[in-house]
This record gives C-alpha cells, sequence and structure tokens, in this order.
C-alpha cells in the first residue's frame, strides 16, 4: 500500500471511530428514560427523532468508510465503480468515501 493511501485509509478509520462513539453517544440519550411531565416529553420526543436521524445518517457515513477501505484493501481505491474510470483526487480530497467520479455520481 502507497504512503498516500496508507494516510487516507488512517484517516477514513478515524473518522469511522469518531463517528462510531459518537452514534453510542446519540444512542445513549436514547435510552433515557422520558420525564413525568406530559410537555417535557413531547420536547423530548421530538429531539428523540431529530437524534435518531443522525444516528441514521452516520451510520450511512461508516457504511460507506467501511467500503472505502474495502476499495483500498483491494486496489481498487480512486476508481469509479460505475464506470472505471479514475475519480479526480480533488473529489477524494473532499470525499475520501467517494466511490463514484462526478459524471456517474451526478447521471451525466
Amino acid at each position: 500500500m502507497s504512503p498516500d493511501l496508507a494516510t487516507i485509509r488512517a484517516r477514513l478509520s478515524d473518522r469511522r471511530a469518531q463517528l462510531l462513539a459518537h452514534v453510542a453517544s446519540l444512542e445513549a440519550d436514547l435510552g433515557q428514560p422520558m420525564e413525568a411531565d406530559f410537555a417535557e416529553q413531547a420536547v423530548e420526543r421530538e429531539d428523540d427523532e431529530a437524534l435518531d436521524r443522525l444516528s441514521r445518517v452516520e451510520l450511512a457515513e461508516i457504511g460507506q468508510i467501511d467500503r472505502a477501505i474495502e476499495r483500498i484493501d483491494q486496489g481498487a481505491y480512486g476508481v469509479c465503480i460505475e464506470c472505471g474510470e479514475p475519480i479526480a483526487p480533488a473529489r477524494l480530497a473532499a470525499l475520501p468515501e467517494a466511490a463514484m467520479c462526478m459524471e456517474c455520481a451526478t447521471g451525466r
């Protein structure tokens, strides 16, 4: 594995660990008992819905990171999974877990 790929893999792994820790924190918050006051319960339910949505978004990002790490390990990182062309370095710098080139990602 080239030094650049090793660095990218390490950054992805670090981001994955951060997301997992945050998801665990969100799940702990969601597991807290409700207040006795009905008005407070309504606010807590809204908060719980927002936390649940955030958790789902972060879990999806973890999945994208896992697939990017697999592509690195398989030697396929930086190659579009749709067309097989290289993904622009600027795109990978901005979104290291990108699996598609801009053309395929935008459907052009």
